[in-house]
Formats: C-alpha cells, structure tokens, sequence
C-alpha cells in the first residue's frame, strides 16, 4: 500500500490508534500506582507490540504480564525481561517456559494445580536456577485458580514453597468479575472485596510460616478506580486501558473520549429497498464480540448516534438507522465511517498492522505479535 499520511486516505477497513490517547491512558494508570506505592505489571495482550509496551512500561522493558507463549518470546527476543505468563501452565510449553526461564533473569510461570508443580519438579532448570512460580488464586471470578475458600488453595502454596527447585514468587487473581459491574461504586466493591480476599489469603501464608511472597491482582476496571486498600498489594496487572473500549464506558472505568482505538469503514452499498448502507467492514475486521448488544448494535459509530450497525458477516456490514429513513445523499460510496469497538482487544486481534495517528495525521505503524 502506498505511504499515506492522512487517516481518510487509508485503505479499509483499518484499525487507527490515536498515540495521544494511548500516552495519557498509560500515564494515568502509572501515576495512580505510584501514588499509591504499588508495582504496576501492564498486561500486553490488547496490543501485543513492542511500541505500545515500551510505553506501558514507561521505556524500563522490564515487568510485564502476557497471556501467551508466542508473546513472552516477542518480548524476550526485543529486550524485555522480568515477564510473568499469567496463564494456567500448559503441559505441551513446559520446555519453552524452561527455556525462557534460563534465559532470562526474570520468567514466571502460573499454577493452580499440583499436577502443574509436578511437571516443573520433572524439568528442573539449569544454572543454579529456580522456577518463579506464581499460585492462581479464584477470588469468586469462577475462572482460572484454586478457590480462596478451599483448604486445598493453601496446601498447594504449601507444596510450591516446599518443592526443591521452585520458588512460590506470588499468589495472582484476576477479577473478571468486575466485567459484570455497571458504575464506580460496583467496581470498587468487587476491587475491594478481590483485595481484602487476597490480603486474607497473604496473612495465611505468613502464618503457616510462608514469607517473602508477592501478591497482585488486576482487571481495567478496578485499577481504573482502585481502593485504598490496594496499596497493601504488591502489584497489579491491568491490560485493556491501554486502548480502552465502549463496553468499558459501559462498565464504568473510562468516559468515551478515553477511547484510543478506532476502525475505520468505507460505504459500499446503497439498499434503500431495505433502508441500509453496507460497509466494508465485517466481522473479520472487528469481531463479534458483544454480540450486537448495544443499542447501536456492535459497535458505535462516531458523529451518528441515529445508526446501528446491525449485523456483519465476514466481510460486510449492515448499517442502518435506529428509526427513520435513511438519507443516502449524505453517505455516498465511498464515504467513511468511524466505528468505535466494543472490546479493543477482540478487534485489535483482527487486524496485523495498526495505523498510529496524532490529530488525524498517521505518524507510525505498529505491528502486532500473533499466535499461541
């Protein structure tokens, strides 16, 4: 594609990124926490770049959550150390986790099962080395981790601690639940209950002898708007603010203008038969995720709040208003339309290159990691 330098002039459907709205999402969330004296461990699965890392880290390159094994290699290759793969340990990865391990000075890997520990006890690591190992802890969020009520949470802690070769680094929650809440004051009472269980389970730890270990919890919407308490915490690990959303407008966590990311539409067909527009963009350009819950459908389409986008297969969509007849002259083809994604990460998944702009103007191209 030729070089352009305006965001009209690109080819769609393309995924926009306004840097200037990154760079204040991440500078609130590093503020906030450090503030209150707490580690920030930004999660890169909603970008999955080098460019956008470098700013949720603030340039350090260090301490970093990722969802998959094809990341925790993106970044181990560019520079980047200190990176925690917050997910239940895959048996088939354990030998590149090792690898990882012994490359770097800081890999951690999660656990929530003995089953687990015992594949790490059978792959132990060269050069003196331990595996840092971090415990998933359900704090009612009903995914990943071991149950904080269950007895069985602070048995396997104890056989983390205890295994020769393994080092119990930290007990991690995630609390999704707060994708459920609608206002601040939902999202704080989950932020606040997800603390005080993690804080509980801690104080369990030192009590049955088990000390020096981390605790970190994390999801958007709570570190958007986090508790006093949450300064008892080692670390959090939000990821989505980053880009931010319409379905976390909805939550609570952010107003719309907080919204980094875009994509762009051109029109491609008129139906006045059937009153809509058709789009060139589809699900394969900014998923299905959200279901067409919103008023507006699956997405909102900014400067139009009379339309919806209706339904998308692969690669078209079908807008039309939410009452009323549609002035055609208005949308001829060719023309654009901006749609602002209900779930940054599910669309930007979509999309192998993302056009970086300031005020309109395209200053770089970022490209994404993909894979498992």
């Amino acid at each position: 594609m030729a070089t352009v330098e305006s965001v009209k002039d690109l080819r769609t459907p393309a995924l926009i990124i306004d840097l200037d709205q990154v760079r204040r999402n991440a500078e609130g969330m590093l503020e906030r926490f450090h503030n209150l004296g707490v580690q920030l461990r930004p999660h890169m699965k909603t970008h999955k770049t080098l460019e956008c890392a470098d700013i949720m880290t603030g340039g350090s390159r260090r301490c970093i959550v990722v969802s998959t094994l094809a990341e925790a290699a993106f970044y181990a290759d560019n520079g980047y150390d200190d990176i925690l793969y917050a997910y239940p340990l895959p048996f088939d990865k354990v030998e590149s986790c090792a690898e990882l391990s012994e490359r770097l000075s800081l890999f951690h890997v999660v656990v929530d099962n003995c089953l687990a520990l015992q594949q790490l006890k059978k792959r132990p690591l060269k050069q003196g080395k331990v595996w840092k190992v971090w415990m998933k802890l359900d704090c009612d969020n009903g995914r990943a981790g071991v149950p904080h009520c269950d007895p069985a949470a602070l048995q396997l802690a104890h056989e983390i601690s205890d295994t020769s070769g393994v080092e119990l680094t930290g007990i991690y929650a995630h609390c999704g639940n707060t994708y459920a809440c609608q206002g601040e004051e939902q999202i704080k009472a989950v932020a606040r209950e997800t603390t005080m269980i993690t804080l509980q389970f801690m104080e369990k730890l030192k009590a049955a002898g088990i000390h020096g270990t981390k605790s970190s919890i994390g999801s958007t919407p709570s570190c958007s708007h986090p508790v006093p308490d949450m300064a008892m915490l080692s670390e959090v690990h939000p990821g989505n603010y980053i880009f931010y959303d319409v379905q976390q407008s909805l939550i609570g966590s952010c107003r719309l203008e907080d919204v980094a990311v875009r994509v762009l539409t051109r029109v491609i067909g008129h139906y006045p038969h059937r009153n809509q527009l058709l789009v060139d963009c589809g699900w394969a350009a900014l998923s299905h995720d959200g279901g067409g819950r919103l008023p507006t459908g699956y997405a909102i389409i900014e400067g139009h709040p009379e339309f919806k986008l209706l339904s998308m297969t692969q690669e078209h969509g079908r807008v039309e208003p939410i009452s009323g007849k549609l002035d055609f002259k208005q949308f001829p083809l060719g023309s654009l339309l901006t749609l602002m994604p209900y779930h940054a990460c599910a669309t930007a998944m979509m999309h192998p290159v993302y056009f970086v702009h300031s005020k309109g103007k395209i200053i770089d191209t970022w490209k994404p990691t993909r894979g498992w």
